[in-house]
């Protein structure tokens, strides 16, 4: 197997939210990739925490993945950056510096354009600047630093069928998770299952005014709320957190 050591970096997507396995826990496009990529003397561990902006990243997670030695390293993140409502400049720097240090210690590293959230939710339109900001400045980074593009920015299948995404419509469901670790792989050229890419049959159901409304109740306004109040009393999104698989185990 050409990749025996593979730690991946972000935040709730790289924790794989919304991707439940029957007991419980998290599974993700991360886990995915891994139980591919699985063969004796493969080892997989996971940094992600949630809330994790570009720059936390940077200074929590990157160390401990250089200290881990790994030859491939996957790095998913910037949405947080985008909703705390980061300037692009801010956007474009935090993404530099990450890429920089991370190519600096792994032979081969993956990194992610985020899909066109702001097709799916009311005023959406105001995120779609800093997330072009954020996918121009992956480009860059990939080009300047030589890491692997996975630009999945141009995925209209995704980003236009709420099937691929969760009850707040930003984080991948199961589908979602799959059809993402489908295109790392393939980036990769590495082979996996054909089905984790098709087409699914049929089509959602489109969203109406009442399912709007029930979201802005049940997802917006309770995160609205949280983030307000932990800016309150000075916590951050991820805070009391730990990642899911610190260190390199078998994926088993």
């Amino acid at each position: 197997m050409k990749y025996q050591r593979f730690v991946a970096l972000g935040d709730s997507c790289t924790e794989g939210l919304d991707d439940l396995l029957p007991d419980g826990r998290y599974r993700g496009w991360a886990d995915r990739v891994a139980s591919v990529l699985d063969a004796p003397g493969f080892r997989y561990a996971n940094l992600g925490v949630r809330g994790r902006r570009l720059d936390q990243m940077l200074v929590e997670q990157v160390p401990s993945a250089s200290a881990l030695r790994p030859d491939l390293v996957a790095i998913f993140g910037g949405g947080n950056d985008v909703m705390s409502g980061a300037s692009t400049a801010q956007i474009a720097r935090r993404v530099d510096a990450l890429v920089s240090a991370v190519t600096s210690f792994a032979p081969t590293v993956a990194v992610f354009t985020l899909s066109d959230v702001s097709q799916r939710m009311p005023f959406g339109w105001r995120m779609r600047p800093r997330i072009e900001a954020l996918n121009d400045a992956v480009r860059v980074a990939a080009v300047r630093y030589g890491a692997i593009l996975v630009d999945v920015w141009d995925d209209n299948t995704c980003v236009q069928d709420s099937r691929y995404f969760g009850p707040d419509r930003l984080h991948l469901s199961s589908l979602g998770h799959r059809r993402l670790a489908g295109h790392l792989l393939s980036a990769l050229d590495i082979p996996f299952d054909a089905s984790w890419m098709a087409p699914l049959e049929g089509s959602a159901a489109p969203s109406s005014m009442l399912d709007h409304l029930r979201w802005l109740r049940d997802q917006v306004l309770p995160v609205a709320y949280s983030r307000s109040r932990n800016k309150l009393i000075g916590r951050q999104p991820g805070d009391g957190f730990r990642p899911k698989r610190p260190t390199l185990l078998p994926f088993a």
